[in-house]
């Protein structure tokens, strides 16, 4: 019986992970659903808020999405007047985006909401801090602060 330990769900490390983003979401939504965002869309944002313009191919990095991802969420955005896209002048293949005064008007709105989701988290900002290094050397980018 000890040859199947690795298959109880107790001893996954995934499960945690898994339960615990889906969690952190269900916290997210009814504040994202106020200033009429999606978690995805909020995270575009943020980039967006940060950047003020990029390619598709660099938000999909920094946000580990693909383009069959993106581009229906994207052209949803721009629908919203949040964001901007357009193909680059010298490259067609190339997709610049980049945020609009409506998007940026989103920030005022949004800035409360990590607040919001770092009190209704149970761990203190030393655990949030190592439990921060820890996700990004699993996704492997280095890019932990």
């Amino acid at each position: 019986m000890g040859n199947y330990d690795c298959l109880k769900l107790e001893n996954q490390l995934c499960f945690p992970l898994y339960a615990a983003s889906r969690e952190i979401l269900r916290k997210y939504t009814p504040l994202l659903k106020e200033i009429g965002l999606t978690y995805t869309q909020y995270i575009v944002m943020m980039v967006l808020w940060e950047k003020k313009s990029l390619t598709v191919g660099e938000l999909g990095k920094m946000l580990y999405l693909d383009t069959g991802t993106l581009s229906p969420l994207l052209k949803s955005m721009e629908k919203k007047s949040l964001i901007k896209r357009e193909r680059n002048s010298s490259d067609e293949r190339i997709v610049e985006i980049s945020i609009t005064k409506e998007g940026e008007g989103l920030k005022e709105k949004a800035v409360s909401i990590p607040q919001k989701i770092g009190s209704c988290l149970n761990i203190t900002k030393e655990q949030a801090k190592a439990l921060y290094k820890i996700l990004y050397n699993i996704l492997g980018s280095g890019e932990s602060k």
